[in-house]
């Protein structure tokens, strides 16, 4: 069990995360255990995701259109930046995925947009792929607060992120993804750390790869975006970019572990009117069948999208349906003689 420190919710009916509560956030004073505000300084003089974009300089003094059309022109190098680390991104897929494969999980760690980045892809896994909740979580320094607003001081806790792990029992065969687009974010570094003492994979996903999070982690994605249209906003193209690589490890992951047939959402959860729909389409698309076959099997499988599509396919009833696919060891294209 959790001590009370620790805070479970759900953003979704049964979607969790975990998160350092925010009663824990050290003080807000200066401690040993924080960088000065002179190094702090220095170093965000070095950060690359600190340094001043040339072309906005005059930002205040633009019009909407000007600005919108900057910010259009700076995002085309997000796409850029991101296909620069595709090698990267593909080697922790390979990685994710094994480990997934032998009873892993996966973890994004993060604190303030990074951390919603993550909470919200992890959120997105199980009505998309039909996965666990505990399958893939994020964690984000500062609690409940966090998700929706700034709670100043969590990222700077390195010894929370070692016990939000601790307690989520991280074990050899799990996998961390540190995200922080400075690089620097102790509370992401902490976890990082945590992480190899404990040998899981770990992988960063960064703006800098010159910073310590790139010299912890054994895979690093660093889509260097360049300075941000307001200075240090990484909620912009540094957002953007972490999004579009999250987006990435979690689908091609799902994708090899046989959560879609063909590029159809096979595994999805129906669960509402829309997604109903949507699933018995998705279904008479993958069989090729009418759509009063799909939902005749569909309802005949107990809304099962992989045991209908057997069903149609093979045209075997629902039992045996189901003996193939444990045949197959759940894989779809085998019990489907594919």
């Amino acid at each position: 069990m959790v001590d009370d420190e620790l805070l479970y919710f759900a953003l979704t009916k049964d979607v969790f995360f975990c998160a350092a509560d925010s009663r824990s956030v050290p003080p807000r004073r200066y401690n040993a255990a924080m960088a000065s505000p002179a190094k702090g300084r220095r170093r965000a003089e070095r950060r690359l995701t600190e340094q001043r974009n040339a072309a906005s300089k005059n930002l205040d003094r633009m019009t909407a259109m000007e600005i919108v059309r900057l910010m259009s022109r700076e995002d085309r190098k997000v796409t850029l930046a991101v296909a620069r680390e595709i090698p990267a991104i593909a080697r922790a897929v390979d990685a994710i995925a094994s480990r997934i494969r032998n009873g892993g999980r996966l973890f994004y760690v993060g604190a303030g947009s990074s951390g919603r980045m993550g909470v919200l892809d992890a959120a997105e896994c199980k009505p998309t792929f039909g996965v666990s909740p505990k399958l893939v979580q994020g964690l984000v320094a500062g609690g409940r607060r966090a998700v929706t607003g700034s709670v100043e001081g969590a990222e700077d806790s390195v010894r929370n992120a070692e016990r939000d792990l601790r307690e989520r029992k991280l074990a050899r065969n799990d996998v961390v993804v540190g995200i922080s687009a400075s690089g620097t974010t102790p509370y992401v570094l902490g976890a990082i750390r945590f992480a190899r003492k404990r040998g899981a994979a770990t992988v960063a996903i960064t703006s800098d790869r010159r910073m310590p999070l790139a010299r912890l982690a054994k895979i690093v994605i660093a889509p260097e975006v360049g300075p941000e249209v307001v200075t240090g906003s990484t909620r912009l193209k540094a957002g953007t970019a972490q999004k579009m690589v999250l987006n990435m490890l979690s689908t091609a992951t799902m994708a090899r572990l046989g959560h879609v047939y063909e590029n159809l959402m096979i595994d999805m959860k129906l669960m509402n009117e829309k997604l109903a729909d949507r699933g018995l389409r998705i279904l008479a698309e993958a069989s090729g069948k009418n759509l009063s076959a799909a939902e005749h099997a569909l309802r005949a499988a107990g809304h099962n999208m992989r045991v209908a599509l057997v069903m149609l396919k093979r045209k075997v009833r629902t039992r045996e349906a189901k003996r193939l696919l444990a045949r197959a060891g759940g894989n779809l294209r085998k019990a489907l003689g594919e």
